[in-house]
């Protein structure tokens, strides 16, 4: 009766062998299964992929918009209202280096510098009431 427990015990053993050894087979195969992204040249063509996504995503949209900006600074003349980016309009007075003077609101003594920078778009703000 020993020898045929022992002989169980002994197939047993060789089949949980034979299952592990199959699992290992399958976890190589996984792994194989990656193919090309798996190697060196994969990765690295991967990582060049995602760069350029966020190239496309983030930096060359703000370089557009940075290079609009420098644009429509370079074109405002003496006498064009001006919105600035906290919300204010004026009028330019007088144009520096970094700088419009821009009057603001009615009384004509009010002139501040403000750097060109703060600039975000240009025309008059509409005044016109629309409720009643």
């Amino acid at each position: 009766m020993n020898i045929s427990l022992l002989n169980t015990v002994i197939q047993g053993g060789s089949q949980a062998a034979t299952q592990s050894g199959t699992e290992i087979s399958s976890s190589a195969q996984a792994s194989s299964s990656l193919g090309f992204f798996a190697t060196l040249p994969g990765i690295i063509i991967y990582i060049l992929f995602i760069v350029l996504i966020f190239y496309f995503i983030g930096i060359r949209p703000q370089k557009k918009r940075e290079k609009k900006m420098v644009e429509l600074q370079s074109e405002i003349k003496i006498g064009d209202w001006v919105l600035l980016d906290s919300g204010i309009y004026g009028k330019v007075t007088d144009i520096a280096d970094q700088v419009f003077i821009i009057e603001f609101g009615t009384n004509k003594g009010v002139l501040i510098p403000v750097l060109k920078q703060r600039v975000v778009s240009k025309g008059e703000p509409n005044l016109t009431s629309t409720s009643k």
